[in-house]
């Protein structure tokens, strides 16, 4: 790894100040339940791994800790602590101030993930307290913030030097704040997940976990020395390869770029981007080069083996990456993303030099793999014939049995046309249906009731998903279509309601249910999930009815365990075996009331949970699926 210039005080550019992150922290961390909460590890990680690609750092240690902190540990430089030309140690102004950091002086940080340098800044404002511990320069110095605000005193303005060391390096330990989170406990399944993402992106760095939350403690070591290579055989490993993963890497326009694919026995495209280390959920420009260069490079072939004839129209891109697992890895200097949760590279100089590199690698490969080249053109004349066959089937569907939004029968619209302000209830069963749609508010609340369990769409043809009435009820209700693939003829703009909440049972045949609805929408309509549309409904389980005091609705076995510690008189409880046998009135206080219900976003963080979500949401296997909605489900958050 090559090394950059010295980093020291002078290092450390300070643009603004650090008050807004409190008042809005949703527009630094993405939000403030799990999802924000897990997102601060990452902020601390992603530093030191930015030191790893300086060429510093070898070793990371991630401890989620008993007292509910967690800590991040590094063997880089150690943040600098010399005298800032504000008076004041450096690492004191990186830990309070917005956009101070290393990352704005290229020569420090040739890429860097953490590019916006508010990761720090924003952890400290967002934690009770942070405690901050520097190995640099033969000593190790101390910090410590409460919310943000320093409560070390500084000597001559530099930190207390607290100790003598060999070693460098920084680490920081904190404790979410939880007058900010609704949730202050860590998710440690998807801190995982991201910590073995990284290992697979840094192939010649360790990251050690500990979770000592846990009894007995875990310990996990990530160190992925086969890369990217190593990564596709993981999201491959429950699949049947066509051929052995192919890897290139080059460099254009100052960007690196790094990819890897491998076609699989599925018919579906699993491609995730990555720009310095971060996963793009959104895709963006790296992507969109990769894919229209694949795209062209593969027809060429396709028409130079005689695959295509003159007279056929060339293959698409949906139908050349039927099949194709692919990740894309760019290093950039300056990137550029749509939103500080850094979703979707924005870049156009990405999309050029993704695409030379891409072009000029695959063909040197393909010239000299003529075998795998014919098994990628098979899998995509496979697809094509399929495409057509069910465009036919599309079309004779939709023509013959087109009917107009409102008058289908089951849809109860509400009056409304704002999509901005209405919202859908996908309500099983009829007598669920009746009460929801009595007890609803009808100006946004629109209710569409389904009969039974909808078609499992994974294993259906497009003709037998188009005939079930419960689907082509939704995608008339939805109003912008469906598509196979990420935004094919999916036109997300004409979406007709802002959320769309999933309302089954709380129990096992409800969470199937549930499954299916979201099984459905990852298929045909992806960016319903990934835009934040869609939403699982939190019924109560039971209603607890003290003989003097107020009645609680409580929504699951630990909630009812909470309140018979703390309620000592006699109570009577009825539980709900479902949505039925709640009268308008309890519907509306429990389930409808935005004042009062608990909604569970759908959301899918990173790339490994993706494809492993969707793996198993879409494969054959129902109990790992029953158990995914009915855990996730249990993770509620509070939508006031």
């Amino acid at each position: 790894m090559a090394k950059h210039t010295t980093y020291d005080a002078d290092s450390i550019a300070v643009l603004e100040g650090l008050e807004a992150v409190r008042k809005r922290p949703g527009m630094y961390i993405g939000s403030v339940g799990t999802k924000g909460l897990n997102h601060l590890v990452y902020e601390i990680v992603d530093n030191s791994v930015d030191e790893h690609l300086a060429g510093f750092c070898m070793n990371i240690e991630v401890t989620l800790e008993k007292d509910g902190s967690a800590t991040v540990s590094d063997d880089g430089r150690g943040v600098p602590v010399g005298m800032h030309q504000k008076g004041v140690s450096a690492a004191r102004i990186v830990y309070t101030t917005l956009h101070a950091g290393g990352k704005f002086d290229d020569s420090v940080y040739k890429t860097s993930g953490g590019l916006h340098g508010v990761g720090s800044s924003v952890v400290n404002a967002l934690s009770e307290y942070m405690d901050v511990k520097i190995s640099r320069d033969g000593a190790i110095h101390h910090d410590r913030y409460e919310r943000g605000i320093p409560v070390v005193e500084l000597e001559n303005g530099l930190l207390p030097v607290i100790g003598k060391t060999k070693k460098t390096g920084t680490t920081i330990n904190f404790l979410p704040d939880g007058e900010i989170f609704e949730k202050t406990r860590f998710r440690e399944e998807e801190i995982k997940s991201r910590l073995h993402e990284t290992a697979y992106l840094n192939p010649e760095l360790t990251i050690h976990f500990t979770d000592k939350r846990k009894e007995p403690e875990e310990q996990i070591t990530y160190h992925e020395p086969d890369g990217l290579i190593g990564f596709i055989k993981d999201l491959n490993s429950k699949s049947e390869p066509v051929h052995d993963p192919v890897y290139f890497k080059g460099e254009a326009e100052g960007i690196e770029v790094e990819a890897v694919f491998q076609y699989v026995n599925e018919f579906h495209e699993n491609i995730l981007g990555f720009c310095n280390n971060i996963y793009n959920a959104e895709g963006g420009t790296h992507l969109t080069g990769f894919k229209s260069t694949f795209t062209t490079v593969m027809n060429q072939y396709a028409r130079e083996l005689g695959i295509l004839k003159d007279k056929d129209a060339n293959f698409t891109g949906a139908d050349i990456r039927n099949g194709m697992t692919a990740i894309v890895s760019v290093k950039h200097p300056d990137p550029r993303f749509e939103g500080q949760t850094k979703t979707k590279l924005d870049n156009q100089d990405a999309a050029k030099a993704t695409s030379k590199v891409t072009n000029d690698e695959i063909v040197r490969y393909f010239d000299r793999n003529l075998d795998v080249l014919k098994k990628v053109l098979s899998c995509a004349e496979k697809a094509a014939k399929i495409r057509k066959t069910e465009e036919k089937a599309k079309t004779n569907l939709l023509t013959k049995q087109k009917y107009s939004f409102d008058s289908n029968g089951k849809l109860a619209n509400c009056e409304c046309r704002d999509p901005k302000k209405c919202e859908i209830f996908i309500v099983e069963g009829d007598s669920a249906g009746g009460s929801a749609k009595t007890a609803r508010d009808r100006m946004y609340q629109a209710i569409l009731p389904i009969r039974g369990k909808i078609l499992n769409v994974e294993k259906a043809s497009i003709d037998k998903v188009l005939a079930n009435a419960e689907i082509k009820t939704m995608i008339n209700a939805f109003g912008c279509g469906f598509s196979e693939g990420y935004g094919n003829d999916f036109d997300i703009s004409k979406l007709r309601y802002d959320k769309i909440i999933i309302m089954a049972d709380a129990d096992v045949d409800g969470a199937h249910i549930s499954t299916l609805l979201l099984t459905l929408f990852y298929r045909f309509m992806p960016e319903l999930i990934f835009e934040g549309h869609v939403y699982i409904a939190m019924p109560p389980l039971y209603k607890a009815m003290p003989k003097s005091g107020k009645e609680e609705y409580l929504y699951d076995d630990r909630a009812l365990e909470e309140y018979r510690k703390k309620h000592k008189g006699p109570f009577t409880l009825q539980r709900y075996k479902g949505l039925g046998e709640m009268d308008a009135q309890q519907l509306w206080e429990t389930t409808l009331d935005p004042k009062t219900r608990i909604l569970k976003q759908v959301e899918i963080e990173d790339a490994r949970m993706a494809s492993s979500v969707t793996e198993m949401l879409m494969g054959t296997e129902v109990p790992p699926r029953r158990t995914f909605i009915y855990e996730n489900a249990r993770e509620a958050e509070l939508d006031i």
